[in-house]
């Protein structure tokens, strides 16, 4: 147990403190909130970079993925309580505000750094009894006391999943020290209750995730204030993501678990960015964002992309993060600049073309780096294949008859950074984590198939949306419209299927 490990121990005695004086400006409490997380993120830090023993291990672990993630969240947890010093100034519940967050950032550390199993389950049973009380921040609110309501049927109900696989586990492996369990699935062994386990997990990281179609209580939580959404979207919602890490050598010894998170994760990815492009608004578009992003790295994760799945992790937390909270910002330097001009539509030789010279780039720079770092497996060609079919899209709008050739040739140039980026990344992240995290495992006929399916599935919508301006018209798009920016309805029948339900205030 490392010093990072006592990171959560500063905003806990503050979260405690805090509940002394739960009022509008409580005296001292802001300033002790932010030295506490401020002292987090220290000792954070200073148990990355100096992994010391200062206590016997066991309850924590010690390895790259806990360091990287517990400095994430102490960051983004130290922020988010700085910014909610003037957010919430005067608020009539500012100190319990105060004290929820704290005690939700200390859990996050604790979930973040898990070594054992009863430990994990703990560290979730935590966050989201704090997320909820942070949901109910304004518990007169009708849709506020809908979204706590909801978070809390998934989230608990994914925690009840979580503790059966934690026993099963612990059944099937003798121990509940998680380090000892992933050498066991490493070495090959997977008895019978394990793999009922794997599926378990699995299906608790969907539910943590907000996977479809259990998707809706993370876009219902805009009620809460601007910085529990960031904290929601920048942390809490990459816990599932940060389960299957834990477990990762575990869960890929499952091949069928590991093809459930491609067509989980691949599907939500789809859904959860075609309905954000349809959203008026910034926040709900954000959370949509989130969906799609959460799916994606399911998806990543079920391809056996591990250390790719942290790195989209860390980033997705801060790029998340900033946006949430800069969003107001955003919003009036958008109303302040100048209109833009007419858009320049790509025809179908343009899309083509743009399709044609960012599959050229891509191939050019797998080729490069391969020759450098050795050959890249499957699932790493086929996930930058999907990732170049969004960079396509741009490349479309500088192929454009009326496009500038200034337009054309920035374009291009930003398909191959970003082919190389891909590449530069996959190939820093593998090595960084490199005998802690497993490789991606040999693809078999289920994993090229699932390959085949995934990429094939985002090409089509990446060509659907080059070629928008040439159906957006069409009066059928018009309700296609309308539909996706409902979500399909699946939320609203995900409602009458759990019955309505009902949120005591906290």
């Amino acid at each position: 147990m490392t010093l990072a490990s006592l990171a959560l121990l500063p905003p806990l005695i503050a979260a405690v403190l805090a509940l002394r004086n739960p009022g509008p400006r409580p005296a001292g409490v802001p300033q002790w909130a932010e030295w506490a997380a401020l002292a987090a993120l220290v000792l954070a830090v200073l148990g990355a970079v100096w992994p010391v023993p200062v206590l016997p291990a066991g309850l924590f672990a010690d390895d790259l993925v806990a360091r990287v993630l517990a400095v994430q969240v102490a960051f983004i947890g130290w922020v988010v309580v700085r910014y909610s010093r003037t957010y919430l100034d005067g608020e009539p519940g500012e100190g319990r505000f105060h004290a929820r967050l704290l005690a939700t950032i200390a859990a996050a550390l604790a979930l973040a750094q898990a070594g054992n199993i009863v430990v994990l389950v703990v560290a979730f049973v935590g966050v989201g009894e704090g997320v909820r009380r942070l949901l109910l921040t304004y518990d007169g609110r009708s849709q506020a006391q809908r979204a706590a309501a909801k978070f809390a049927l998934v989230w608990r109900g994914g925690d009840m999943v979580l503790a059966v696989a934690a026993v099963l586990l612990v059944w099937a492996y003798g121990t509940a020290d998680i380090a000892a369990m992933r050498a066991a699935a490493a070495a090959g062994v997977v008895p019978g209750a394990a793999t009922v386990a794997i599926s378990l997990i699995v299906l608790t990281a969907l539910m943590k995730v907000a996977s479809f179609p259990l998707h809706g209580w993370l876009t219902e939580v805009m009620e809460a204030p601007t910085p529990v959404s960031a904290l929601l979207h920048a942390g809490v919602i990459n816990a599932g993501g940060v389960l299957l890490l834990r477990l990762s050598d575990v869960v890929q010894a499952s091949p069928l678990a590991m093809a459930a998170l491609v067509a989980a994760g691949g599907f939500t990815a789809l859904f959860g960015a075609l309905v954000m492009l349809t959203q008026p608004a910034v926040k709900t578009s954000l959370a949509w964002s989130t969906v799609g992003q959460m799916g994606f790295m399911m998806l990543q994760c079920g391809l056996g992309l591990w250390a790719l799945a942290l790195l989209h992790i860390v980033a997705h937390g801060l790029y998340k993060a900033h946006a949430f909270l800069g969003a107001g910002n955003a919003v009036a330097a958008v109303d302040a600049a100048r209109r833009p001009g007419p858009v320049a539509v790509p025809g179908m030789r343009g899309v083509l073309a743009s399709f044609a010279i960012a599959v050229v780039l891509y191939f050019l720079a797998a080729t490069a780096f391969g020759l450098v770092f050795g050959p890249k497996s499957p699932q790493a060609l086929a996930l930058g294949a999907m990732l170049v079919f969004g960079v396509a899209y741009l490349v479309a709008q500088g192929l454009a008859d009326a496009a500038p050739r200034e337009l054309t040739r920035r374009v291009v140039l930003a398909a191959g950074a970003a082919a190389v980026a891909y590449f530069a990344f996959q190939a820093g992240a593998d090595w960084m984590m490199r005998g802690t995290l497993p490789a991606a495992p040999v693809a078999g006929p289920l994993e090229w198939a699932l390959i085949v399916l995934t990429v094939m599935s985002f090409g089509a919508v990446a060509l659907a949306q080059a070629l928008f301006p040439h159906w957006a018209h069409h009066p059928a798009s018009a309700g296609l419209r309308v539909h996706l920016a409902n979500g399909l309805y699946v939320n609203a029948a995900f409602d009458r299927v759990i019955g309505g339900f009902r949120a005591a205030r906290s």
